[in-house]
């Protein structure tokens, strides 16, 4: 059938973590992914990207993969001295990749799925408690079947009576509207139509994507917290066709971050921060958005007051469906993490102007360092900012395939020797 054959050059992602599976805590959930996957017989190739990861905890992976009877898997581990000679020679080459996470992995494996001559890939997070064959099927099949270029899932984050998907609710929609409202009022179209696009999707931070092979090649990722914004950014500039899946029959639930108040470092905390500049990043240096000095303490005013308003909603909406809701709670991840993550990516964002303003403010009122100044300070002040500012607002990234392949054009060759080196090592 002609609908099977697309489906066969079809490429499944899982990005994971050692712990996933070496935990006695996740294993369960773990194995109950195995266990679906081990039905989808129109999959070509199932990539486990695995991070963190010793040579045992590889063993550990290919074990289960055998004990739940899936064929056609890879391990593709991270740490091991097949792939990090890929990341090596991809350095090498000048593209600094370098920080560890979900990005990183993922960019990796997608390079893999292209190498294989994937028509399409799908991602999956390998942490979800609820996952059945099904969701992969409808992820898929408006990439698959019906050519749309990028499909993403969305679901309700409701488990045990308790409404969660905390960032997306608290954060980035009364962060987005905020946005709305002042941009709507100064007619930058521009930057409305990528709000707006952003607004569009029902559950923007979810990890479960699928691509078009000819799209994913031109995509860049983010290497940090913020790859699913950046990657709905991503697509944005370069997809002309996009599909949202509803799970609600059938909806996922994932591990929940713990929040970390005073850590901006660490769970909610950490992904509030990156999620931010992130993507005020893509507005300010990418769309060319001029902002005031007062900009970032405005949008923080405003978005409180629009997060005040979401959670009286929330409260109602739980107080009808019979739900838990702690408003207390929400009131303060709003006022002591959000806004203060908000006004610190302001401060990550602007210091460098700040910093440039005061000091040739101080060095221009003070007749000493006027021969200074004839000898090019000023000039060199403001070189020095714009140094800066590059290294600030620099969103860690990957580049695209597209541009790796421009300058290794036997990349992909070296992909698929590692691919059969590790199929042997993992036998």
């Amino acid at each position: 059938m002609r609908l099977h054959s697309k489906w066969k050059k079809t490429v499944v992602v899982i990005p994971t973590l050692a712990t996933e599976f070496t935990d006695p805590e996740n294993l369960p959930v773990f194995e109950n992914i195995l266990k679906q996957l081990r039905d989808t017989a129109y999959i070509a190739q199932i990539i486990f990207g695995l991070d963190r990861a010793e040579e045992r905890d590889a063993l550990q992976l290919r074990d289960l993969i055998k004990q739940f009877g899936l064929r056609n898997c890879l391990i593709q581990w991270n740490n091991g001295p097949g792939f990090s000679g890929i990341y090596k020679q991809l350095e090498e080459a000048g593209f600094n990749i370098k920080e560890p996470g979900k990005g990183k992995n993922m960019f990796l494996s997608f390079g893999i799925a292209i190498a294989l001559g994937a028509q399409a890939v799908g991602l999956i997070d390998a942490d979800i408690r609820t996952f059945k064959r099904v969701q992969l099927d409808r992820l898929l099949y408006p990439v698959v079947a019906l050519n749309y270029e990028f499909s993403k899932a969305y679901y309700a984050r409701i488990a045990n009576r308790e409404i969660y998907g905390r960032v997306k609710r608290l954060l980035l929609d009364p962060l987005l509207l905020s946005l709305k409202r002042k941009f709507t009022e100064s007619k930058e179209e521009k930057v409305l139509r990528l709000i707006e696009f952003l607004l569009s999707f029902n559950y923007q931070l979810s990890g479960e994507v699928a691509f078009k092979t000819d799209l994913l090649k031109k995509m860049r990722f983010a290497t940090n917290w913020g790859v699913e914004i950046f990657t709905l950014i991503e697509v944005y500039r370069k997809a002309s066709s996009v599909a949202q899946v509803e799970f609600s029959e059938h909806p996922f639930d994932h591990k929940h971050q713990p929040v970390s108040p005073h850590n901006r470092t660490k769970g909610l905390n950490r992904m509030a921060v990156d999620i931010v500049t992130t993507l005020m990043n893509a507005l300010i240096i990418e769309e060319g958005l001029e902002i005031a000095d007062t900009f970032f303490r405005d949008l923080a005013i405003t978005y409180q007051a629009v997060a005040e308003e979401q959670i009286k909603k929330y409260s109602d909406d739980a107080e009808f469906s019979n739900l838990h809701y702690n408003r207390d709670t929400e009131e303060y991840l709003v006022r002591e993490v959000f806004t203060e993550s908000i006004l610190h990516a302001g401060e990550l964002l602007t210091a460098p102007y700040r910093m440039t303003e005061r000091f040739l403010r101080f060095v221009t009122s003070h007749p000493e360092f006027k021969p200074f100044l004839d000898a090019g300070l000023g000039e060199a002040i403001l070189a020095v900012e714009k140094k800066t500012e590059q290294k600030l607002f620099e969103t860690p990234q990957t580049v695209s395939w597209e541009r790796v392949t421009n300058k290794l054009p036997k990349i992909f060759y070296d992909l698929i020797e590692v691919v059969e080196e590790e199929k042997r090592r993992f036998s």
